[in-house]
């Protein structure tokens, strides 16, 4: 039988960087709240079986994301920090999902992903059985630094991407590698730096310049822009 293709999104931070009164999330996009664009975006990809969005316990806003309604939506309550987040929705897609189906993690805050790009990151890692991430190959100079802000090299660029959601692996395999991490309190700031911890391959899939993570209030504006392009051109 083939393995079934699952999400899951974090949506239970604060969003300070933005310094709104509300978190991100919840801030409108062309009228529509930011989650609700992106819950949009996934549940166009026909590959997806379901989603699970990861709230906050004290969010009550959510009743103003439509999508949340959709009968492939799940909700479950999150923790302090990412890593608690996506374990916990892990958590209730046990519910649904086998270990050795797909789960593909993807920030709240990232509205601007094309069915486009989700088919070509779920094709690599169920062709490979490999887990994958979307990540952009840097086009500046890298500098690293010290504590006081002096550059102490350059590094090789070439050998450098910034690493993006969605992030895809087998359920049973993030779990593993999340609930280890979680355990020995090792600080992991992404999917896949848990998966890498616990000795697996990851994959890295060229991300388009159009999947900007929405964190700075200029964002939204760029957002915006990228959105009617998106679907101004029937690009996927």
């Amino acid at each position: 039988m083939t393995a079934s293709v699952w999400a899951v999104v974090p949506a239970a931070g604060s969003g300070k960087r933005m310094a709104a009164e509300i978190p991100k999330q919840y801030l409108l996009l062309d009228g529509v709240p930011i989650l609700e664009q992106t819950l949009r975006a996934l549940l166009a990809c026909p590959d997806i079986r379901g989603v699970v969005v990861v709230l906050d316990p004290s969010d009550r806003r959510a009743d103003s994301i439509e999508s949340l309604a959709d009968p492939r939506v799940m909700t479950t309550v999150g923790g302090a920090e990412r890593a608690d987040s996506v374990f916990a929705g892990l958590e209730r897609l046990n519910e649904s999902a086998a270990p050795s189906d797909w789960v593909l993690v993807h920030d709240a805050a990232r509205p601007c992903i094309s069915v486009a790009t989700l088919r070509e990151l779920i094709k690599t890692s169920l062709g490979s059985g490999n887990g994958s991430i979307l990540a952009q190959v840097s086009t500046d100079t890298i500098k690293r630094i010290d504590g006081a802000g002096r550059v102490l090299g350059t590094e090789d660029r070439q050998e450098l991407v910034r690493a993006q959601t969605p992030q895809i692996f087998q359920l049973g395999l993030l779990k593993a590698a999340l609930a280890k991490a979680l355990t020995s309190e090792a600080v992991v700031t992404d999917e896949s730096m848990a998966m890498e911890l616990a000795g697996h391959p990851v994959q890295v899939v060229n991300s388009p310049p159009t999947n900007i993570k929405i964190t700075l209030p200029v964002d939204l504006e760029f957002a915006e822009i990228i959105l009617k392009r998106l679907q101004g051109r029937g690009i996927e």
